[in-house]
């Protein structure tokens, strides 16, 4: 059961995400989680450093598809100004939003990975899909109300991979293991 919740890497922040990393992982898309994933919860302008960070993924080929589970209005308003594809009320931790996703874009699992800030949701929705996952740690610390219960669980489930499945709580700045 634990398995599910176990993200394929843990990185900084989705800024530490290189197209160099991604295409050397095989890696076509990045779906990424929008909320403390891509922006702040309660700044939904973004900041120079993503359009700094899109902009790279965009020169590089790489497509950054939004999946969330907040819904439609909500999405586009916070991706207009990025003018980058979403789908909105993705089920997460349900694999429903990756699903939509592979067959919009026409992609396998190997070709896609799912960033996001969530155990319970984003790295829930990625294992379920079958496809691979990076954890990222909140942009800000602060949660809406509606985030507040799994942030909870998800320390009693960081506690529980570590102790029963062996699995390394490390905040990294590469897909490179090495690093």
């Amino acid at each position: 059961m634990l398995a599910k919740f176990k993200p394929t890497w843990m990185i900084e922040s989705i800024y530490d995400i290189t197209p160099q990393d991604l295409q050397k992982q095989g890696i076509k898309v990045v779906l990424t989680d929008l909320d403390n994933t891509l922006i702040a919860w309660n700044n939904p302008d973004g900041t120079p450093e993503l359009r700094k960070w899109l902009k790279e993924m965009e020169q590089a080929k790489i497509p950054v598809v939004v999946i969330s589970n907040n819904n439609h209005k909500r999405v586009k308003r916070a991706v207009e100004s990025l003018s980058l594809p979403f789908i909105s009320r993705a089920l997460k931790p349900f694999s429903r939003g990756v699903r939509i996703a592979k067959r919009r874009y026409h992609l396998q699992a190997k070709d896609v990975v799912l960033v996001g800030d969530q155990l319970m949701t984003d790295i829930a929705a990625a294992n379920s899909a079958g496809i691979r996952s990076v954890l990222v740690r909140p942009i800000v610390q602060t949660d809406a109300w509606n985030t507040k219960f799994n942030r909870f669980l998800e320390k009693q489930v960081k506690k529980q991979l570590a102790k029963k499945e062996g699995f390394e709580i490390k905040w990294r700045k590469s897909l490179d293991d090495r690093k």
